[in-house]
């Protein structure tokens, strides 16, 4: 149980290191000084560069979106905190025209509530996802704490807690027009908080988009999967959950840690990561700065990690990946029946991306056989080819393939009026792209 102590007083001793290492990757670059015109400066700076980076300790990142460009136009975006909880902050990105400026196609474009994974990253993973959805949309984002940075007079953070937040924030937004994408890991929550809305008798939002998300892992089970099941729960708890020290304000909280989490990631595919590194090495040293520049973005965004609230993390473990409790009809959030068939008036769309190796095929694709009292017209599937798990929120194919069919689907189930919903737009069916 040490093991969390050990590796801050690593980390401390690191620091020095690193600081030395990037001073001296300045000075052998910095175009003014004497040292970058020495023979192999370029090579010592690279070196140095990397060792930095290696060594470095990666702070969460920032959004960083300042604007957005809509029909031609380019509105300034700020961002603001509507809501907070312990555990997360719900933010709200804002464009500056929708008050401001009189232009009734953006003030009527559809709000969506974005709910990023809480399974080691920020949700600044979703900054491209964010970014491109500003186009067309009112994006709301679920912003998860850092469970160390959370006093732990708060209380624990279970499995339950998370699907009231999720409830919660819809009923603070508003559901009666609001559409809600929920990206991997919650799926299942953001599911079952809906499911417990509609058995209720609540309104429900308009649509919910699912992406590579594990609603049932028995379908297509992948390496992650695996490891889930190959373990007893008890082995996970001894061998996953450490104590936060005394160096942080979570101090005595009982979490998974982010750096634990962040070399299970590197595990996954090491080749890839030392052939990344060495390639950045090699574009500093032949001078190609953009290559860098993406590299250094990349590992600034992957390499900032979260601890996670122990008794979440062993709650998902157990219903999510062992028990399958969602699809075998028999999970209970605070003694209420998550029955995904209430749902009747929420559209739902689901997509996988081909080659996904973190939420297999048919994973996602299960929440139909489960939301039985939507109607078929209200349903649609989409298999992004050539996608893996990343490229069906991020990049090139989210942007150009994926995001058009998600961008229709909620202007299609759209009550707003928005610009979108006014145009002729095709009954939705099951589809590959």
């Amino acid at each position: 149980m040490l093991l969390y102590q050990m590796h801050e007083l690593g980390r401390a001793w690191m620091a020095p290191m690193t600081y030395w290492a990037e001073a001296n990757a300045r000075m052998f670059s910095a175009p003014g000084s004497w040292l970058s015109n020495l023979p192999h400066a370029a090579r010592l700076a690279a070196g140095y560069e990397l060792l930095y980076r290696i060594g470095k300790d990666y702070e969460k990142p920032k959004f960083g979106i300042h604007s957005v460009t809509s029909d031609g136009r380019t509105y300034p975006v700020v961002e603001r905190e509507v809501l907070r909880t312990p555990f997360c902050r719900l933010l709200r990105f804002k464009r500056f025209s929708d008050e401001t400026d009189g232009v009734a196609d953006l003030k009527n474009d559809p709000p969506v509530l974005v709910v990023a994974p809480l399974s080691g990253h920020h949700a600044t993973l979703l900054r491209d996802t964010v970014q491109t959805l500003l186009r067309d949309h009112k994006v709301y984002i679920t912003d998860w704490v850092d469970a160390r940075m959370v006093s732990k007079d708060a209380g624990a953070f279970t499995l339950d807690d998370y699907v009231a937040t999720i409830e919660q924030f819809i009923r603070h937004i508003g559901a009666d027009d609001l559409h809600v994408i929920s990206v991997c890991q919650p799926t299942v929550p953001v599911l079952a908080a809906v499911s417990l809305m509609a058995a209720r008798g609540e309104p429900t939002p308009r649509s919910l988009v699912m992406m590579g998300g594990p609603i049932d892992t028995r379908e297509s089970p992948t390496a992650v999967n695996n490891l889930a099941t190959d373990k007893p729960l008890w082995w996970f708890e001894q061998n996953l959950i450490h104590i936060v020290p005394a160096n942080f304000p979570g101090r005595g909280r009982r979490v998974y840690p982010g750096f634990l989490q962040h070399m299970g990631f590197l595990a996954m595919n090491p080749e890839r990561h030392v052939m990344s590194h060495w390639d950045f090495y090699q574009d500093l040293v032949k001078g190609d700065l953009d290559d860098a520049d993406a590299h250094r973005r990349f590992y600034d965004e992957y390499n900032a990690v979260l601890d996670m609230p122990a008794e979440y993390y062993l709650d998902t473990v157990r219903v999510v990946f062992q028990e399958h409790l969602l699809p075998r009809g028999l999970w209970h959030v605070a003694g209420e029946r998550v029955t995904p068939a209430a749902i009747r008036s929420t559209a739902l769309m689901t997509i996988e991306g081909e080659l996904d190796d973190i939420a297999g095929l048919g994973q996602t694709r299960a929440a139909h056989k489960l939301c039985t009292g939507i109607p078929e017209s209200d349903r649609v599937h989409l298999t992004a080819q050539g996608a893996g798990h990343y490229g069906i929120f991020s990049g090139r194919r989210w942007r150009d393939q994926v995001y058009p069919q998600v961008r229709d689907f909620i202007a299609h189930h759209n009550a707003g009026g928005s610009k979108a919903a006014s145009a002729t737009v095709t009954p939705l069916r099951r589809k590959n792209t």
